[in-house]
């Protein structure tokens, strides 16, 4: 199995479209898709950065996500129960980690 690597991180923040344009111009990434429910994702071309808004939940750093070879054996070495994805989510599932964080995995790429 090849090391997973963290593959995208979703921000949560109040204005997608501010957010997107800040990160386009400053940081040249570049928008791959904007979700049904109007989640936009970037990438510098390796990593990905999901611009979410939910107001009911904290601003910042929501979530974050592995590339995997198998969501099972992940599953099975975190001795939990995989969860069905959220919101729109293009992760196929995300499992908590010991603190109760959200971590994304999957065997899909991201759009990147």
């Amino acid at each position: 199995m090849t090391q997973p690597r963290i593959r995208h991180i979703a921000v949560n923040v109040e204005d997608r479209e501010a957010s997107a344009n800040y990160y386009e111009s400053v940081f040249g990434m570049e928008i791959k898709l904007r979700g049904e429910n109007g989640t936009i994702y970037l990438s510098d071309g390796y990593v990905g950065l999901a611009l979410i808004n939910f107001p009911d939940r904290p601003w910042g750093i929501n979530h974050f996500g592995f590339h995997v070879d198998s969501v099972d054996a992940i599953e099975e070495q975190a001795k939990t129960t995989r969860r069905s994805p959220v919101g729109g989510a293009v992760a196929e599932s995300w499992i908590p980690d010991p603190e109760g964080n959200r971590v994304d995995v999957t065997e899909e790429c991201w759009p990147v």
